[in-house]
């Protein structure tokens, strides 16, 4: 009999950008923009921003294994709010559920970006310091892409 386990985590990561909420906003909403940041190495990324629209990233682990993270736009205020829904999966399986909210707050000529994540772990097929450190590295390099000319 195979065990079966569930994990709740909650994280909340804040990052503060030289860009204003609106060009923030754009590099969430513009699916090449968004590529460059978050899904880079995926050619068949998509991402139909809208409240309903749905974005799909694939991937591989470091021994090879595919990586797919399906999400759905929940609720979209422009300029100020994103939340999202996720489900990934590893190797074809369920590992994790999770609803993202993303607030976009002005900070003096930029924005603080504040990143809170819910999330259902399933199995140990992904553990929560992972998400949270892979939250952390593309929202850095969300910074490196505000910052280029």
């Amino acid at each position: 009999m195979t065990e079966h386990s569930v994990k709740h985590s909650t994280f909340t990561l804040e990052r503060t950008y030289s860009a204003n909420p609106a060009q923030v906003f754009a590099a969430w909403a513009d699916r090449d923009t968004k590529a460059k940041w978050f899904a880079a190495n995926d050619t068949a990324y998509t991402l139909d921003f809208r409240v309903g629209g749905a974005e799909a990233v694939h991937g591989r682990t470091d021994d090879g294994a595919e990586i797919v993270v399906e999400s759905v736009y929940r609720d979209i205020v422009t300029d100020e709010r994103i939340v999202y829904t996720t489900l990934l999966y590893g190797r074809g399986v369920l590992a994790t559920v999770s609803v993202t909210t993303v607030e976009l707050v002005p900070d003096g000529s930029g924005t603080r970006l504040v990143l809170t994540e819910q999330g259902t772990f399933l199995d140990d097929q992904e553990q929560p310091q992972w998400r949270e450190q892979g939250t952390a590295d593309w929202l850095d390099a969300l910074g490196r892409e505000l910052g280029r000319p």
